[in-house]
């Protein structure tokens, strides 16, 4: 019998200047970037924590503490690929994973295809698995204010 699981996760940063923006793993022209430990990358952070959720492990932030300068400036997408090696070591793989920018800016659709393309590398499956979208919150709230992004990720696990 096949078990299901599904983990969910969330992520936010503040906008920065001077700092790169990185999303899904690309970097984005965009003049400012997200302010956090590693590259700031939301919407990896809230994959990896959907997926370690799922499998029933910790958060990103117990793995990777913020607190551990080894992990300063780290590439985001190299750290969900690090958690997932956890995950695949529970027998687990995942199913389908839906992942959404929350923000009045940039615009996704130019960067989709190889923002899906980078998850779905760190976790060893197709892009067609990974859903990349993006909504705004009609200038409500810190990111309609275009004070930072959020990202909320679902992700579908089975054994």
């Amino acid at each position: 019998m096949t078990e299901l699981r599904v983990g969910s996760g969330f992520d936010a940063h503040a906008f920065e200047e001077g700092v790169p923006l990185v999303l899904g793993g690309v970097r984005i022209d965009h003049p400012r970037g997200l302010a956090g430990h590693s590259d700031g990358d939301v919407l990896a952070h809230a994959l990896t924590d959907a997926v370690l959720g799922a499998a029933g492990l910790e958060d990103i932030g117990a793995l990777f503490s913020s607190d551990d300068p080894a992990f300063a400036g780290a590439d985001s997408v190299d750290l969900l690929a690090r958690a997932w090696e956890q995950v695949r070591a529970g027998g687990w793989e995942l199913a389908n994973a839906d992942v959404v920018l929350i923000g009045e800016e940039p615009r996704l659709a130019p960067h989709r295809d190889a923002m899906r393309s980078r998850l779905a590398g760190a976790l060893g499956v197709t892009p067609e698995l990974v859903a990349v979208r993006a909504t705004t919150t009609d200038g409500l709230g810190f990111t309609g204010r275009r004070e930072g992004l959020a990202a909320q990720a679902v992700a579908l696990l089975r054994r």
